[in-house]
């Protein structure tokens, strides 16, 4: 993330932002394009873009959250062997989307002699290539948003319950925590409340997070908030690499059943797809997009294999929802818990003003001026206070993961770009195998997105009718 000197002003409301922001977008707004004469993608007028390693920089952090640290787990559902493949073969995967969708974008704004496209304008215009889908175009760019907010929203829920368990843990081994880092447990154990009280906690500091008058003053804080995670993740790898047992006994496939578990928690990883359009449109030299775009998810993606491996290897069956709830209960990790705490809730924000963005305009311009700020607040609360409601009535963080990427992600990242470029090339002599490939990824994201979704909710009532029935128990005996 990168502070800009350029903005200045009290800047706009925030909800007036676009549907399909970026972080950068949001921190750093630059003045739309003149149109392109044509698509070779140059830079007009003489505008400065941002440059090749800046562009990487904001792709790694699209694509770097709290899905990595579910990867581990993920590994487990799969298998110690099975899983790095899938990992491998969804990261190719997830790459070609990206790039369908950009080359799609690209071809549509040419023929339109658009500036730009966003997600949802060029999943309209590509509808309206084909004669029978015309008329109800509009509604290809409605699909996408209601797909923007789910994803957005559920990241939010997800951060609700990733702050609140990382935090418990760190409370409850306040007192037992030392400076030895070789034993993961503590002698003393400090009673603490339900990891739910603890969302309850977040909701104020949360709510007033999203008040921000307006974006620019978040820069600072999302930079040191980038650092923070880098820092984290750096100690994570290290601990990792440094405590793999010297004996392996782990399942090289895991259970049928639970690989559905594996698909939504990969593709809610696989997070990046909504700002690949809005990076590649900030380049000063867009041509070189496909490389930074090949580089930057070749870097995700071995990221992804290797902590999704040598987490599961080091913790075995007893990984939990985060990587970071393993680790050792000494002061430096315990610190690490909390930096990448920070990193996520400043994160939550940015996460945030999509939905936002989408669903709070339309409302205000039912009202007069004078009631648009208050509006804006209220809506504000209610979506904060919503996500955290969600976050309450699920509270297990590896189910919430595997659900938001089985029931959002899966369309955004796997089923919508295929089909795009299927409606975008309609008439101009698409091959057949292309559309047998793009037809087949698409099964695959939707056959993920019916078992992933329904195992999810299975697991989310499973659990917690035992956690009732242990609440019960305990009531009794106590």
């Amino acid at each position: 993330t990168t502070v800009c000197p350029r903005i200045s002003g009290p800047g706009p409301v925030l909800s007036r932002i676009s549907a399909s922001t970026s972080e950068e977008d949001v921190l750093c707004p630059i003045p739309p394009l003149p149109p392109r004469p044509d698509s070779r993608y140059e830079r007009i007028g003489g505008r400065t873009g941002t440059s090749f390693l800046q562009t990487l920089i904001h792709l790694l952090k699209g694509n770097i959250g709290t899905g990595l640290l579910g990867l581990p787990l993920a590994v487990r559902n799969a298998g110690l062997v099975l899983g790095p493949l899938s990992l491998f073969a969804m990261g190719i995967i997830a790459v070609h989307c990206m790039n369908l969708l950009a080359k799609c974008s690209h071809h549509l704004s040419a023929k339109l002699n658009k500036p730009f496209l966003d997600y949802g304008d060029a999943v309209q215009y590509g509808m309206e290539n084909v004669s029978w889908l015309r008329r109800h175009s509009i509604w290809g760019r409605r699909i996408v948003n209601v797909f923007l907010i789910i994803t957005q929203l559920g990241f939010c829920c997800v951060y609700f319950v990733f702050l609140s368990d990382n935090v418990k843990q760190v409370v409850e081994a306040s007192n037992g925590t030392t400076m030895n880092c070789h034993r993961n447990q503590t002698a003393v154990t400090v009673p603490s409340f339900d990891s739910r009280l603890y969302m309850l906690c977040f909701l104020p500091a949360i709510i007033l997070l999203v008040f921000t008058p307006n974006l620019k003053y978040l820069a600072p804080l999302s930079l040191a908030a980038n650092l923070a995670m880098c820092t984290s993740l750096v100690l994570i790898y290290f601990f990792c690499l440094t405590n793999i047992p010297n004996h392996i006994n782990l399942p090289k496939v895991g259970h049928a059943k639970d690989y559905p578990l594996f698909f939504g928690t990969a593709i809610f990883a696989f997070e990046g797809i909504g700002v690949v359009l809005p990076l590649e449109n900030k380049m000063q030299k867009p041509q070189s997009f496909n490389m930074v775009l090949y580089l930057g998810m070749g870097i995700v993606t071995f990221l992804y294999i290797s902590l999704g491996t040598i987490g599961y290897i080091t913790f075995g069956e007893a990984i939990g929802g985060s990587v970071t709830l393993n680790l050792p209960n000494c002061w430096m990790y315990q610190i690490v818990k909390l930096l990448y705490c920070f990193g996520i809730y400043i994160t939550f924000a940015l996460q945030f003003y999509v939905p936002a963005a989408i669903l709070i305009p339309p409302v205000l311009s039912r009202f007069s001026e004078r009631w648009e700020l208050t509006v804006d607040l209220l809506i504000r609360t209610a979506l904060v206070v919503f996500t955290c409601v969600l976050a309450i009535l699920i509270p297990q963080l590896d189910l919430v993961i595997s659900l938001v990427g089985s029931v959002s992600s899966s369309f955004l990242a796997l089923i919508f770009p295929p089909l795009l470029q299927i409606l975008t090339y309609h008439n101009e002599g698409l091959s057949p195998w292309v559309i047998v490939k793009n037809t087949l990824i698409s099964v695959i994201g939707f056959l993920g997105f019916i078992t992933g979704t329904y195992i999810s909710i299975t697991e989310i009532i499973k659990r917690n009718g035992r956690h009732d029935n242990l609440d019960v128990t305990f009531f009794q005996v106590q």
